[in-house]
């Protein structure tokens, strides 16, 4: 019996490793999103959800990133399918750059934007972008019943959160460029497929976002 328990922990040890830093990553965007979305009273507002074309969520951005420019976040794109009604496969993006307000000081930090027209969601399919540059972006407000028919919120592409230390806030990204990560597009999919095609294609879920795709649906499918 002994020898049977130690002869499985090798391949216990070979799966664990085996998941990929995509899977890895999808699993933790999704963990932001849900948490997120499960504080009502400190969540994105499900208007502005609900009008949204893309949802981009990048989690565990790390301290210093953005103060020396030295490294970036990853996470992924996803918008609305071509039909109106469900989330497509997602895309993989990088960010680099951007202020970060007080945020910078926090150990690690979430990002949630929300592309909110057909022009922003062309912006954020090109090969790379520079938010505030070549798309206007506004801090999103918090709270699910937050108004929000304000002009700032109305006529931004981009509204963009972020999350330090448990505080979920809204946040200018201004200055940050993001940009297709093709290099993880072809670890999730097996190809270094550019996120247009992805997105706007009738791509298969890969197995390692349903959890993710899953939320999206959850809270805003428009049905």
């Amino acid at each position: 019996m002994k020898l049977t328990v130690l002869a499985a922990l090798p391949l216990c040890s070979m799966l664990l490793l085996a998941q990929s830093d995509s899977e890895k990553r999808l699993d933790a965007a999704a963990g932001v999103f849900s948490e997120v979305m499960d504080t009502p009273d400190k969540s994105i507002p499900q208007g502005l959800l609900d009008k949204a074309q893309c949802a981009v969520v990048i989690p565990g951005l790390k301290k210093g990133a953005f103060i020396f420019g030295a490294k970036y976040g990853k996470g992924y794109v996803s918008c609305r399918k071509q039909t109106g009604t469900g989330w497509g496969a997602p895309g993989t993006v990088k960010i680099e750059g951007g202020s970060f307000g007080f945020q910078i000081g926090g150990s690690e930090t979430d990002v949630i934007m929300l592309i909110m027209n057909e022009r922003g969601m062309n912006r954020l399919l090109s090969s790379k972008f520079t938010v505030g540059a070549d798309a206007s972006v506004a801090a999103g407000p918090v709270g699910r019943t937050t108004d929000a028919q304000t002009d700032a919120f109305l006529t931004a592409e981009i509204l963009s959160w972020s999350r330090s230390r448990g505080v979920f806030a809204g946040v200018s990204l201004q200055g940050a460029t993001l940009r297709q990560d093709l290099d993880g597009n072809k670890e999730l999919y097996g190809k270094p497929y550019q996120n247009r095609d992805i997105v706007l294609g009738d791509t298969a879920i890969p197995q390692a976002a349903n959890k993710l795709i899953d939320l999206l649906n959850r809270y805003s499918a428009r049905k």
